[in-house]
């Protein structure tokens, strides 16, 4: 709700000081490649195969000097080795994805060709930044894609631990393509425990299949990502905070996708003027130009970055695929503005902060890190970038929160 986030901030208001801040590549621990050949603008005319492309991230501060949750990097290879092999004939068009757990709502991707935008609002100081191709949900992930990973088999024979990760026995694990419809790499993917609050306020919210899912932490999101990737042998991940931008913007440097004017907002998304004070079904308003629902309202969106005030400064015209890696917990980017918010947290380049506050109704000792009890406006979708990262690099993209005492105490 409104009230939970007192960290709001979006480019058009706020000033961004210069600083000395330089980027770092991703060195001794994620490799860092050569430039991604510059795409088309337009989705339609970007096809060529995704084999062999190099990636370049910038990783603003720094890289983590160790992998977290090393433990579990052995299932990320696994799973890393299962999308090399799956990409080798793939070329970068739309696609509906089938879900294997989830066999009733496949998941279109739309293809956003890579190029070169200007990042924020265009009254201020903005940084050129180059993007690589990638592909981007449709639509806001809904409660049918979701309530397959969230509603996971508790009857298993192999309970979940305490980080909700669970321990497969290691003939489980194969460098062949698995048979999809039985437990092996997806069922080691860490997936909710079991919640105690209702997060759909007992009724308040629907919570039918075409309805974004909404209420899980960044973690949560993230590990969507990692279960979906494991059962259809592509590599998911949240957007960062700049890919976020550039496909809502697709091509475009108004104030909306749209253009400047604010009256035309409602045939493009849901906000405080039309929703009824809930949110709603996914895909009913008009796209963007390059084929996305909902970039505008409904529900607010996870990005995999964390939360600077002062992002534009620290980036260079030039900088490559930017992602600010997140140190802690909170707060992190949210981006698109929701159903609960006004016409202005909607822009293209309005981004807000999440806030321990979002755990204010959650009634665990320590809170949970799957649920955001106070987070019924904030959902996310899935990315796809063509280039397939180093098992280091997917393995921080999946594993940016954890359970550790110096992050449980950042809830309080």
């Amino acid at each position: 709700m409104k009230g939970s986030l007192d960290q709001r901030a979006f480019f058009p208001t706020s000033p961004f000081p210069i600083m000395n801040f330089h980027p770092f590549f991703l060195a001794s621990l994620l490799p860092c490649l050569a430039h991604c050949e510059e795409q088309p603008t337009a989705p339609e005319d970007s096809s060529k195969s995704s084999e062999a492309k190099d990636y370049t991230v910038t990783v603003l501060p720094a890289a983590p000097a160790t992998l977290p949750v090393a433990d579990q990097l052995e299932l990320t290879k696994r799973i890393h080795a299962l999308i090399v092999e799956k990409a080798k004939e793939e070329g970068h068009e739309a696609y509906q994805l089938a879900i294997p757990k989830a066999a009733d709502a496949p998941l279109k991707l739309v293809a956003i060709p890579g190029g070169e935008f200007q990042m924020g609002d265009p009254a201020a100081d903005q940084p050129k930044i180059k993007l690589s191709p990638f592909w981007m949900s449709a639509t806001e992930v809904t409660w049918a894609h979701y309530n397959p990973f969230y509603l996971n088999d508790p009857k298993f024979d192999k309970p979940r631990n305490k980080d909700g990760s669970r321990d497969l026995d290691n003939d489980r694990y194969t460098s062949e393509q698995p048979d999809l419809d039985k437990s092996t790499l997806v069922d080691a993917v860490s997936q909710p425990t079991i919640q105690y609050h209702d997060m759909f306020m007992s009724g308040s919210f629907a919570n039918e299949k075409d309805y974004p899912a909404m209420d899980m932490t960044n973690h949560a999101a993230a590990k969507f990502c990692q279960w979906l990737s494991a059962q259809t042998g592509h590599f998911y991940r949240l957007p960062t905070e700049a890919e976020w931008e550039y496909a809502c913007r697709a091509g475009t440097t108004t104030t909306y996708s749209f253009g400047d004017d604010a009256s035309q907002l409602g045939d493009y998304g849901w906000y405080i003027d039309n929703s009824d004070f809930t949110y709603q079904k996914v895909g009913q308003k008009k796209p963007n130009p390059w084929g996305l629902y909902d970039m505008h309202g409904n529900v607010a969106e996870w990005t995999i970055d964390s939360f600077e005030i002062d992002a534009l400064s620290k980036l260079k015209d030039g900088t490559e695929n930017p992602w600010f890696f997140p140190s802690k917990r909170y707060p992190r980017v949210i981006r698109g503005g929701s159903w609960d918010d006004d016409a202005e947290m909607l822009a293209s380049a309005a981004r807000v902060a999440s806030h321990k506050d979002l755990k204010m109704q959650d009634p665990q000792n320590p809170n949970s890190v799957w649920y955001h009890t106070n987070g019924q406006h904030i959902g996310f979708r899935v990315v796809r970038p063509v280039a397939i990262p180093s098992v280091e690099e997917m393995h921080l993209f999946w594993n940016t929160d954890f359970i550790s005492p110096e992050r449980t105490a950042e809830d309080f």
